[in-house]
């Protein structure tokens, strides 16, 4: 499955794009940590300590300490495919950190993006 290939990149080498996305749209790094702590339940230091190992795509979520339950919400396309329709688990949460990233560069208020509102 060509999706796999992905899962194998380092999470820390996609990392920069979701911040150079967000700040294109005059958003934020802290913005987008916090987005990806909120959905996966890592900590700033263990985010960061992921990101210096190097840890691919499949461990990072694997790995991740509490992942929120509120993600399910996350629906939409992206990349021409339904978030929700999407079966192979790491690949669907991919992809709901890709959504939850295209949302804040559409400038969505951090309260929607977190589903806290």
């Amino acid at each position: 499955m060509a999706g796999h290939k992905i899962y194998s990149m380092s999470f820390a080498s996609v990392y920069p794009h979701y911040i150079k996305k967000a700040e294109k749209k005059q958003r934020t790094k802290t913005e987008v940590d916090e987005i990806i702590r909120w959905l996966t339940g890592y900590s700033q230091e263990e985010l960061e300590g992921q990101l210096g190992k190097g840890t691919d795509f499949e461990t990072f979520f694997a790995e991740a300490p509490g992942p929120n339950p509120a993600r399910t919400s996350i629906k939409g396309v992206i990349c021409g495919v339904r978030v929700e329709e999407i079966e192979e688990p790491t690949m669907q949460e991919i992809r709901r950190l890709d959504k939850l990233i295209d949302e804040l560069a559409k400038g969505k208020p951090m309260q929607k993006i977190l589903r806290t509102q």
